[in-house]
């Protein structure tokens, strides 16, 4: 299993770290984890496939994580390379997705649905596990920052796992979720005095590594307050149990 950050930032425009997606790849299988804006031209920088992606995992609404998916299937409806696509592209993630995107191909008549492949949509229900591309299977578990919000649980071939609780407030579920994981990819939205309960700051985040004792942990969703920060100073501090990674732009990983 291979993980690249695309984007290790925020909705607050940043000159070195772009808005939320994760490149995930195990196998011949390729899989998007959350779609911003930016995702869809970070793909193209990092020359991935993004033509031959098997599934996308929007994690929750906010458009720093799903501004990105409209543009793209409007994008894939006009592209060379979809013409002879036959397999479907699968979008998962939580109630309200299809819905969402709904209204943005109503907006314009986009049409985002009528596309050269089939296009499917999956609304997950948490802890009921499903595959998430072939080789891959994945649990959600519903966190507290929005309604339809879920971290995701993945398994590969292989039995290399992964975590990514995309968005969340402090929830001490998480730890045991991400128990004993190869990777976990943690949000770190502030070092300290985060300004609302729906995000995690610093000491939240290494509270829930400590418990979870993953084999790595990747801080990321990073807002500018971190910006002068030496991240691995501070985490250093909690004396974590181990590696902790700063995630940025353009970061590659081997998992398992």
């Amino acid at each position: 299993m291979k993980l690249i950050v695309l984007g290790s930032g925020t909705s607050v425009p940043h000159p070195s770290r772009s808005s939320s997606a994760y490149w995930l790849g195990s196998g011949g299988s390729k899989v998007l984890l959350d779609c911003s804006v930016s995702a869809v031209l970070r793909m193209c920088e990092e020359g991935l496939d993004w033509a031959g992606l098997d599934s996308i995992w929007i994690s929750h609404f906010h458009l720093d994580h799903v501004g990105g998916l409209a543009p793209f299937l409007a994008g894939t409806r006009h592209s060379r390379e979809m013409k002879k696509r036959t397999k479907p592209l699968t979008i998962f993630g939580g109630p309200g997705l299809k819905e969402l995107i709904q209204t943005f191909s109503d907006a314009r008549n986009y049409k985002l649905f009528d596309q050269p492949f089939p296009l499917e949509f999956v609304e997950v229900e948490p802890l009921e596990s499903f595959h998430l591309a072939p080789g891959l299977d994945a649990v959600a578990l519903s966190t507290p920052h929005t309604d339809e919000s879920h971290a995701l649980h993945i398994r590969d071939a292989a039995g290399a796992t992964l975590v990514y609780t995309a968005d969340t407030g402090f929830y001490d579920v998480i730890s045991s979720f991400a128990r004993k994981v190869d990777l976990l990819v943690i949000e770190a939205s502030f070092p300290a005095d985060k300004p609302g309960p729906k995000h995690l700051e610093l000491a939240e985040a290494m509270w829930i590594v400590r418990k979870a004792e993953p084999k790595r942990a990747v801080l990321t969703h990073l807002y500018p307050d971190w910006d002068g920060v030496d991240l691995a100073a501070e985490a250093a501090k909690f004396s974590p149990p181990c590696e902790i990674i700063e995630a940025r732009d353009g970061l590659r990983l081997e998992i398992g």
